[in-house]
């Protein structure tokens, strides 16, 4: 039996923008207040989250066709490169760098490898838990 998902599949989808763009500003706020890549990454599978229950598990993979199990790669693969790359260049694991730059509309802005890290972090996250969602979603 269909039931009529209307009013809440037009409210998950505004919603989930929300979410989703909450997400990216905690994510970017990560290197001088609370938040980061780990919570950001939570509140965008917590919106995905709410998309599959919304809708279900087979149309958010038409909508988002990701293999979970590569992004968590991409994620590590990030992550690691950007803490082992100092030991190339003779400083120690996880050392941070940061220089100022001329951004266009921006203007002058920092810009550090920890966002490189965080974006490994952003990326595993979701990455995983989006992969134990959808495991759990699939059986019957």
């Amino acid at each position: 039996m269909k039931t009529n998902d209307v009013i809440i599949q037009f409210t998950t989808k505004i919603v989930f923008f929300i979410i989703f763009f909450f997400s990216i500003h905690i994510f970017l706020a990560g290197h001088y207040t609370p938040g980061g890549g780990f919570v950001g990454g939570l509140l965008t599978s917590s919106a995905i989250v709410l998309l599959v229950l919304a809708f279900d598990l087979n149309t958010v993979r038409k909508v988002l066709p990701i293999n979970y199990t590569y992004l968590t790669a991409i994620g590590l693969l990030l992550a690691l490169a950007t803490a082992a790359f100092p030991m190339f260049v003779g400083k120690p694991f996880f050392t941070h760098f940061f220089d100022y730059f001329d951004l266009p509309l921006l203007g002058k802005q920092s810009l550090h490898t920890a966002m490189l890290f965080d974006t490994g972090v952003y990326l595993v996250v979701v990455g995983v838990t989006m992969t134990i969602i959808q495991t759990i979603g699939e059986d019957e």
